[in-house]
């Protein structure tokens, strides 16, 4: 018959026998003769138990890794990879995407129209939920834009506003107004125009006619130099104002050199330029070795101060050198941010925040946009603004 439970507990050695060891306490002897038996069962138990945790956990990752890539393609248009701040753009799009699990189409037009048209036809014949487009010509994409629009896309004009269309949903840019205000306040105080200084000969340029965002900055900045044309503080010995006379079509740095090499001889035989308002880094680079090529930098002859923008290291490099005065920084990791942000918010049914609802009507809508605050650099804060910033290390700027 069975022993009573008393009577076992009672029994020299049981407990010891038949309980589980614990820490690093040796197994007694097994009754059957066959000692370790139940310890090697418990590890092979221990050792299943982790296997399956292990395996589970791995299933959960690849599901939430599938469920990322499942996000769906968003096509990033951008128009050239002759400017850095392009190339940081689309790089930082990409990063951007794909941390929020979104695949990326970036592609890059070569400042060619029929090209960006193309590839943002490919984009939608690929599926893509959301464009993100910097333009070339904000104007020339309106029948692409319409199958977007047909295929239920969304539409994020980047940086550039999109004109003539009622199908783009969304603009990030910084603000471009006070972009030019920057610039022409960089050149009037390296005048000292507020303590009455002057007259100055000073010469304007202004960006691509084509592209929106080069309005803004030039009525900006003339919306600082202007009373100071006025009051003849200012003198623009060549005569030449309004976008159609200083606009410098695709940006292109070497027109504005070939336009400065005929300001210089047409208008300064006998005069010296004191300023030259240059609404981009590309552009100031480009003038400076007009000036640089007639003696400008050298003797008693100083440079004039030159406005720029976008903070490119070439610039950086001649702020730090005393060649180029001024630019302006906008920080694209912020603008790719905010352009994801506002991905998500679409793909998920939500509207998507924007703090400007008046200022960007493109021809046949006003464009709900989100805008960024842009930084004014010269030598004084070049350190602080890109460098402490983690934008640059003080090595690219070497």
């Amino acid at each position: 018959m069975p022993q009573s439970r008393a009577a076992r507990l009672e029994r020299p050695g049981w407990l010891r026998h038949h309980l589980p060891s614990c820490g690093n306490s040796a197994p007694g002897p097994h009754p059957n003769g066959k000692p370790g038996r139940r310890r090697e069962q418990r590890e092979k138990t221990v050792k299943l138990i982790t296997s399956i945790t292990a395996l589970a956990l791995g299933l959960s990752a690849f599901a939430l890794s599938a469920q990322a890539a499942d996000k769906g393609l968003v096509g990033v248009s951008m128009p050239t990879k002759t400017s850095a701040r392009w190339i940081a753009d689309g790089d930082n799009m990409v990063k951007s995407l794909q941390a929020k699990g979104y695949d990326a189409d970036l592609q890059y037009a070569g400042d060619d129209i029929p090209t960006q048209l193309s590839q943002i036809e490919n984009m939608v014949t690929k599926g893509a939920k959301v464009l993100v487009i910097a333009a070339i010509d904000g104007t020339t994409l309106t029948s692409v834009l319409q199958q977007a629009h047909d295929a239920g896309i969304k539409v994020i004009a980047y940086d550039r506003l999109i004109r003539d269309t009622p199908n783009v949903d969304y603009y990030t840019t910084f603000d471009n107004f006070q972009v030019g205000v920057l610039q022409a306040g960089s050149l009037v105080d390296a005048l000292g125009l507020k303590d009455g200084k002057g007259p100055f000969n000073v010469e304007l340029f202004g960006g691509s006619p084509d592209d929106n965002n080069a309005f803004f900055f030039y009525n900006g900045a003339m919306s600082v130099l202007q009373p100071y044309i006025d009051s003849k503080k200012v003198v623009i010995p060549s005569g030449q104002m309004g976008m159609d006379k200083v606009g410098i079509l695709r940006w292109d740095p070497n027109t504005a050199q070939a336009r400065m090499d005929n300001l210089l001889s047409a208008y300064y035989g006998d005069k010296k330029v004191n300023a030259v308002l240059s609404p981009y880094d590309g552009l100031s680079m480009g003038i400076i070795a007009s000036l640089k090529a007639v003696g400008y930098g050298s003797g008693d002859q100083p440079l004039p101060f030159v406005s720029g923008q976008d903070a490119e290291v070439p610039s950086v490099k001649s702020i730090l050198a005393g060649d180029q005065y001024s630019t302006v920084f906008k920080d694209t990791r912020d603008l790719a941010k905010v352009t994801v942000d506002m991905i998500d918010a679409v793909m998920g049914g939500k509207e998507p925040q924007v703090n400007d609802t008046k200022t960007y009507n493109n021809g046949v809508k006003v464009v709900p946009s989100y805008l960024l605050t842009p930084v004014p650099v010269t030598k004084a804060n070049v350190q602080k603004v890109l460098v402490d910033s983690g934008y640059y290390t003080a090595d690219q700027l070497k």
